[in-house]
C-alpha cells in the first residue's frame, strides 16, 4: 500500500474540487482526505494500491467542471493506515 500527498494549484477552490476528489477516491477504494489550504491550493492525501493512486492523479489533473488545474506536485510514501475519505 502506498500514500500520495498532492498539492494542486490553480482555480481549485470554490468549484467543488474537494468533493470531486472524494467521489473519485471512493470509487477507486482509496482512503485519505482533501483540504483547502490558505494559499489557494488544495492538498490531497490518499492511500491505496499504486494503480488506483495513479488513476486518482489522472483525475486530479482534470478536476471538475469549473476548475482550472495549473500544476500538481505529487509525493509518494508508505501508507499509514488512513480510514475513510474526509473533506476539511
Amino acid at each position: 500500500m502506498f500514500r500520495i500527498t498532492v498539492l494542486v494549484s490553480g482555480r481549485v477552490q470554490g468549484v467543488g474540487y474537494r468533493y470531486f476528489t472524494r467521489k473519485k477516491a471512493l470509487e477507486l477504494g482509496l482512503s485519505g482526505y482533501a483540504e483547502n489550504l490558505s494559499d489557494g491550493r488544495v492538498e490531497v492525501v490518499a492511500e491505496g494500491e499504486k494503480t488506483d493512486l495513479e488513476l486518482l492523479i489522472h483525475h486530479l489533473r482534470q478536476g471538475p467542471r469549473g476548475a482550472l488545474v495549473e500544476q500538481i506536485d505529487v509525493q509518494w510514501s508508505k501508507a499509514a493506515g488512513l480510514q475513510g475519505f474526509q473533506i476539511f
